[in-house]
């Protein structure tokens, strides 16, 4: 079924694997900290009991780069039976930190796509994790010029979106969501009878993954590049 733009007004862009890279850094990081824990389990066992940490610890710590820190500590204890030095935890504790100074990576025709679409209509970033690290790696980026709002939401959920839109005050048949995550940045956005366009990136966290039966009859676009959004909506 052809999806119908010309009421949109507003739209909106995840920014994490949308607009620059960050899942990379999180695959990398868990082989980094299953080499620190190998004297204690296999690499697939360590990284099953992290993702579990990571899930069962969402309600408390929320997204991002910080809850990932606290959640393999807390994995590096319990797979250790409590036996994980000191200087391990430290090792841990410096992944984090080495994630958060990494530097904003654009991905291809960001910048390009941003500036064509700022024309014609009111771009927002609509993110969810760490406040502090979101701003910081915005404020990297050099993009913040592009958006009217920013907002960091604890989650991306149904609720979350019609509280923004809400909030900015526009009809759901009015805004379109761009983004790399079908469960997070698609699904929710047409459920509430907005606008969603897929734009895959190469990896994707497990706890963002659907199944088939969730997209099928779905009216969405997927597009392999966000530079083919400017020929969808010229």
């Amino acid at each position: 079924m052809e999806v119908n733009y010309k009421d949109i007004r507003v739209i909106g862009f995840d920014a994490d694997d949308t607009l620059w890279v960050n899942e990379t850094y999180f695959r990398d990081a868990e082989q980094e900290y299953a080499k620190l824990l190998s004297q204690y389990e296999t690499p697939n066992k360590i990284d099953q009991e992290l993702f579990k940490k990571e899930i069962g610890n969402l309600g408390l710590y929320g997204y991002g780069v910080k809850a990932f820190m606290l959640s393999m500590v807390e994995s590096a204890l319990e797979i250790s039976n409590y036996n994980v030095t000191s200087k391990t935890i430290d090792a841990i504790l410096n992944i984090g930190k080495d994630m958060l100074n990494k530097p904003v990576e654009l991905l291809e025709g960001v910048e390009e796509v941003l500036q064509g679409l700022s024309n014609n209509y009111r771009l927002i970033l609509a993110t969810k994790g760490d406040l502090l690290d979101q701003e910081r790696k915005l404020e990297k980026s050099g993009l913040t010029k592009y958006f009217h709002h920013i907002e960091v939401l604890s989650d991306k959920k149904e609720a979350n979106y019609s509280k923004l839109l809400k909030h900015l005050d526009i009809k759901p048949s009015e805004f379109l969501m761009i983004g790399n995550s079908l469960k997070s940045d698609v699904l929710p956005l047409v459920n509430i009878g907005a606008h969603a366009i897929h734009v895959p990136f190469h990896t994707t966290w497990a706890h963002e993954q659907v199944s088939e039966s969730d997209t099928k009859g779905v009216s969405y676009k997927t597009l392999t590049s966000l530079k083919e959004v400017l020929q969808l909506l010229k």
